[in-house]
């Protein structure tokens, strides 16, 4: 492995980071322009935009022979968005929960993960399931683009967001689509680096291209939605930081696999262990996030540390598997017997006191 292959993985990423930040300014000052709410251009265009390294990646992916590092990039940038990005969120400070994320996009993000998991037990995803997975992002985006138009946010909230007043000259718009242009190129040359060197590094250290997606791939292509998330809570937009991460995880699935699945040659191949193991794993932490953002509508700093704890423990648990490491059995009974049980069972109990709270206090009321 030489040290070019090393410099062309840094740059890669760099390439991925600057071409989304570019995309997502320019996507977002366009949709503020035709009207759309500051809400559903985190669901949508900022959660769109920052999942456009995935989406590269694992494009670029099907070409090369190298189907393993689509599908684990997709499923270990989903799990590092809710369990890394949110937790160091919530570390910073505690993140406010809308009931319309509650309601709708969090119970719709576990419910195209379940699916996944439904169409990849032929250890496939064919043309016709690309095509379902793609149908049903076009749906979602234009459900949420309906719903915000119906609504009738006020002109003002824009130009505060996005600093813009008066009319909206040539010049703007134009400037606005080089950034999208630019920052697509950026993506499509730093993802083919990106792939390039993880597959030399997996070679090299001898790891699967599943577990190199999982981790070194989905971290990377994650760094956009982390960039995010923690300026939107420095900033105290702090719904718009989970609102990328659910919105980026519903698109990484319906709309980047999807795509995926339809232009690839042979369709994408799902391997036994992501069936088995990592998609399972994706399903639960999407799970989890329904009592730990109904509890009180905050993600509280506590379980921004659980939230990251989980995902090095996770991250822990990829390297032994892939290396056989001897502390592997000692590792999985300590997780399987203690951590996860008292996990769920405290998290079982602030969502039982949660609700009892909201039920004395609507009888308090009556």
């Amino acid at each position: 492995m030489s040290i070019t292959v090393l410099i062309l993985l840094v740059l890669g990423l760099a390439l991925l980071i600057v071409g989304a930040e570019a995309l997502v300014r320019g996507a977002s000052r366009l949709a503020a322009f035709m009207g759309v709410s500051p809400l559903v251009i985190g669901l949508t265009v900022v959660a769109y935009g920052t999942s456009s390294p995935e989406l590269a990646v694992s494009f670029l992916s099907n070409f090369t022979d190298k189907a393993a590092i689509s599908v684990g990039n997709i499923v270990g940038s989903n799990i590092c968005n809710v369990l890394l990005v949110l937790g160091i969120s919530a570390m910073i400070a505690p993140l406010i929960v809308s009931q319309q994320l509650i309601r709708l996009d969090v119970p719709l993000m576990i419910g195209v993960s379940v699916l996944l998991l439904f169409l990849a037990l032929d250890s496939e995803l064919g043309k016709l399931d690309g095509a379902l997975f793609l149908l049903g992002s076009i749906v979602y985006t234009l459900f949420l683009i309906y719903q915000s138009r119906r609504k009738n946010v006020v002109q003002d909230e824009y130009e505060q967001e996005y600093g813009y007043h008066g009319e909206r000259s040539p010049q703007q718009w134009f400037l606005n689509l080089g950034l999208v242009g630019g920052g697509f190129a950026l993506l499509v040359l730093g993802s083919r680096w990106l792939v390039d060197g993880a597959v030399t590094v997996a070679q090299a250290l001898g790891v699967s291209d599943l577990v190199i997606g999982l981790t070194v791939v989905a971290i990377g292509t994650s760094l956009p939605e982390v960039a995010t998330a923690v300026t939107a809570s420095l900033r105290g937009e702090r719904d718009l930081a989970v609102g990328n991460v659910v919105g980026s995880n519903i698109f990484n699935i319906v709309a980047v696999l999807g795509i995926s699945a339809i232009f690839a040659p042979n369709g994408i191949e799902v391997s036994a262990a992501a069936i088995r193991f990592d998609i399972p794993i994706m399903i639960a932490v999407a799970v989890a996030c329904l009592p730990i953002f109904f509890t009180g509508n905050v993600i509280d700093r506590w379980e921004g540390f659980l939230f990251a704890g989980y995902y090095a423990v996770y991250t822990a648990y990829l390297i032994l598997y892939a290396t056989d490491h001897d502390v592997l059995p000692i590792f999985s009974t300590v997780m399987l017997g203690f951590v996860i049980p008292i996990t769920v069972v405290t998290l079982a109990i602030f969502t039982w006191r949660s609700i009892r709270a909201r039920r004395e206090g609507k009888l308090n009321q009556e």
